[in-house]
């Protein structure tokens, strides 16, 4: 089984992840934010960069609220990812 939520992307992870929105179908075993960012992570390249050790500067929300890594992740949630430098 799995669970869809909707992942939006802005500022400079649009340009490097080479979109800005996805649905997404994730294992039941995914959920919280940070679980989330280990599986987008595991994409390989520009993912493990962004999401392997995320930039201090990221925010995140879940259905536009601001989220942490202990947010829980749940089906039809949008979870959106904005950083402006990844310097």
């Amino acid at each position: 089984m799995s669970q869809q939520i909707t992942i939006l992307y802005f500022g400079h992870l649009v340009q490097l992840l080479g979109r800005d929105s996805e649905y997404l179908f994730l294992p039941l075993t995914v959920k919280t934010i940070g679980q989330l960012m280990q599986h987008l992570a595991r994409r390989g390249e520009a993912w493990t960069q962004v999401f392997g050790r995320p930039h201090p500067s990221m925010r995140i929300t879940v259905n536009k609220q601001f989220a942490a890594a202990d947010t829980p992740v749940k089906p039809g949630d949008e979870v959106a990812f904005v950083a402006f430098s990844m310097a």
